[in-house]
């Protein structure tokens, strides 16, 4: 197919109700050189109506708009303020990058194919679209566990705990990266495959081949990049709430032996910090939880029940998967209070605090999750 010449409906079969011709798939538009990578259950479908193809086309665009967006400013935020040049701030950058690489990536070239309803940039882009999608997104999972961990040691340990460093933050960083390359390249070197997704306008992981390489890796893949991280998340933040719960309890007893109403001034006892953390990682564990679900739902139906995946299911599941790049900017940055401070310094249009910047003091080398904690966790 031409990149030159815009997608043709004359073969489609409209009555009203957006009804396809029988003998149509949705393969029909795939080019010759891409039907070796397609399998055999897309045959049975027919071709989507092009209000979807448009819609689709539309969300992630936008989707990819907002989310470089909101992660270029994280990026700059917490890059150019020193205040915020702290190891734990160093995971959220990281994050930041990774989901400013996915959408930067992802969003322009589905973009492109839902316009001609079909990918059309050939098999080597397919395999390098699906590589480099699966790179940043096991990359932003590990990242959130790595920052989800690094709370728990400030949190729960307190003194007890070693102090990131620098040094061992960039090591951390460093392991996420190679460990998600390792198994983001696989499927280059023959353990599954990258091939055309749904409505033929992105490439994934081949959830429906059935011979034993490409199962075992679908399995092992979701252990590592999904089960796993989604087990340190909810470990690390179940802890957290209730260090934070028994820390509110001693609050209250001491000023019950002291004959005070709290000890705290009257503007913190208006917000429970106990409340406060249950609803940032209640927060964290939903939306990891509704971004990536569905996606691996997908995979795994394609081992055991391929006959429910359908052309449009499929694609909005890994749709939602990288919608999570705009919600993170949100969850990891904006509820940061001195990234709200230096936000409303440098944009102030876009800031949600009349804070003001944080000073380059001895401030800049404490833990940022120390500093987030100090708002939920506040020091007896």
């Amino acid at each position: 197919m031409s990149l030159g010449a815009g997608p043709s409906y004359s073969a489609y079969n409209f009555a009203g109700t957006g009804s396809f011709g029988t003998n149509m798939t949705v393969v029909d538009k795939v080019p010759p050189e891409m039907l070796f990578l397609v399998d055999s259950h897309w045959y049975q479908f027919p071709p989507l109506n092009p209000m979807w193809h448009s819609l689709l086309g539309f969300v992630i665009s936008m989707l990819g708009f907002i989310s470089i967006c909101g992660n270029g400013v994280v990026i700059y935020i917490f890059s150019c303020t020193k205040a915020l040049r702290t190891p734990s701030n160093l995971l959220v950058v990281n994050l930041a990058i990774s989901d400013f690489g996915l959408m930067a990536t992802m969003a322009p070239m589905m973009t492109i194919n839902c316009y001609f309803e079909t990918w059309v940039l050939g098999p080597f882009m397919c395999q390098i679209y699906g590589m480099l999608g699966s790179t940043f997104g096991c990359v932003s999972i590990w990242t959130m566990s790595v920052i989800a961990w690094d709370r728990y040691n400030v949190i729960v340990k307190g003194l007890s705990a070693k102090p990131l460093t620098i040094k061992g933050a960039l090591f951390w960083i460093s392991q996420v990266w190679l460990n998600s390359a390792l198994w983001t390249v696989a499927p280059l070197l023959g353990w599954n495959r990258y091939v055309p997704e749904g409505n033929m306008t992105s490439c994934g992981t081949d959830y429906l081949s059935k011979d034993w390489v490409s199962v075992s890796y679908i399995w092992a893949y979701s252990f590592y990049c999904y089960l796993l991280p989604l087990g340190v998340i909810v470990y690390a933040y179940w802890y957290i709430v209730q260090a934070v719960a028994a820390h509110e309890k001693q609050m209250r007893e001491q000023a019950k032996k002291m004959n005070v109403a709290s000890l705290r001034s009257a503007e913190a006892q208006n917000t429970s910090a106990e409340c406060k953390l249950a609803k940032i990682a209640m927060m964290t564990i939903s939306l990891w939880f509704v971004a990536w679900t569905p996606y691996l739902i997908i995979n795994i139906a394609g081992l055991f029940a391929p006959s429910s995946l359908s052309p449009l299911a499929s694609i909005w599941g890994a749709v939602f998967a990288k919608a999570n790049a705009v919600y993170n900017p949100i969850v990891y940055g904006i509820s940061h209070p001195k990234y709200r401070a230096a936000l409303f310094q440098k944009f102030p249009s876009l800031a949600c605090t009349g804070e003001p910047a944080p000073a380059s003091d001895s401030t800049s080398q404490a833990s940022g999750a120390t500093a987030t904690s100090a708002d939920e966790k506040p020091a007896a």
